[in-house]
């Protein structure tokens, strides 16, 4: 648990002023809250809350500084997890959220805490779970993901979330200008990559919530292995749904994989779907065809390195506190394979 002052290893929370916001918001809340910084996210800052009686909320804040302009947008994660609260999308349900910097430092909202396991690690999952739990875990993310692109963004209320056209070329161009903005070195494969992907963009099926970062570890599950909330939004626009599928697949490690994309990533063991039974799975289970899957692959896997090479600046100029990642020193060898991934699968994709 926390300190006594409350903020204990939660650096960017004043846990004063945060109380008296949340005795606003919760009127039977019993202070003072303690405040935990919840480690995985590699963007957002996001924090165990609890007060005296045992209570527990999530608050999620943008990082201490180095923040770029369009991302962190705490108003939008949470006005899209109220919209989705109704929508058959299981999502945790919002508290509220704060656009006064004055509160804590920074925009945040808050969310009521989900109970239920988040698959971090290989070594976590085969302590928490068997091969029949796995494959469940597997079937309900991808039906969850399904279901999230069925979803009509207009009744819903999330119809002037983002352009629904031309999704792709937008990605290709907002995360070439946050490399630029980030870019620790030279690297002129990314930028052989976004040629590629610039000259081969599928034709569009349809329009949908997009996500953004479907991967198992942004997944709360219950015990028997469904999905409980979907969370991390951050990146959640309109536009191909297939996107998601790519983000999903990069991020899934099958057993033969000599490159991880998520060095932690557990889905290798057994029980656990391969990345081609995804895509099958979906296929099955939506009317979208998947003959450019590679492509998606691609985008994702260039996506990715953009966004790593965010985090390792962040993170080198001290945005997320004191403490440094213990593997930070890896990421630019990360980010340099993830492009080389990226390339493979533009020429895989014979476009």
């Amino acid at each position: 648990m926390a300190d006594d002052d409350g903020a204990g290893d939660a650096p960017g929370i004043d846990p004063d002023t945060l109380g008296m916001w949340w005795r606003d918001h919760t009127p039977d809340v019993d202070l003072p809250l303690v405040f935990s910084r919840i480690e995985g996210g590699l963007s957002n800052l996001t924090y165990d809350v609890w007060d005296r009686q045992g209570r527990r909320w999530v608050l999620r804040r943008p990082p201490l500084h180095g923040v770029i302009q369009s991302a962190h947008d705490m108003g939008r994660e949470h006005r899209i997890m109220a919209a989705l609260a109704d929508s058959g999308v299981p999502v945790p349900p919002v508290v509220g959220h704060e656009p006064d910097p004055s509160v804590t430092g920074a925009e945040f909202y808050v969310m009521d805490f989900v109970a239920g396991p988040i698959y971090r690690s290989a070594a976590q999952v085969e302590a928490e779970t068997d091969p029949d739990l796995r494959s469940t875990v597997s079937t309900s993310l991808v039906d969850t993901l399904v279901a999230l692109h069925d979803v009509d963004p207009d009744p819903v209320g999330l119809g002037d979330l983002g352009r629904r056209e031309d999704y792709c070329g937008r990605q290709l161009r907002r995360w070439r200008r946050q490399w630029e903005q980030v870019e620790t070195r030279p690297l002129p494969a990314f930028g052989e990559v976004h040629c590629r992907l610039t000259a081969a963009i599928p034709a569009q099926q349809g329009a949908g919530i997009v996500h953004g970062d479907y991967r198992l570890d942004n997944i709360i599950f219950t015990p028997d292995g469904d999905v409980a909330a979907v969370v991390d939004w951050e990146l959640c626009t309109l536009g191909d749904p297939l996107a998601d599928l790519g983000i999903l697949c990069v991020y899934w490690a099958d057993p033969d994989d000599d490159f991880r994309a998520l060095p932690q990533a557990a889905t290798h063991l057994p029980g656990f779907a391969t990345r081609t039974e995804l895509i099958e799975q979906y296929a099955q289970r939506s009317d979208r065809d998947l003959a450019d899957i590679e492509f998606y692959l691609a985008l994702a896997y260039w996506r990715l390195a953009a966004i790593l090479e965010g985090v390792y600046a962040r993170f080198s100029s001290g945005a997320y506190g004191d403490d440094a990642m213990p593997d930070l020193a890896s990421f630019p060898g990360r980010v340099e394979r993830l492009v080389e991934a990226a390339l493979a699968a533009t020429a895989r994709s014979g476009r």
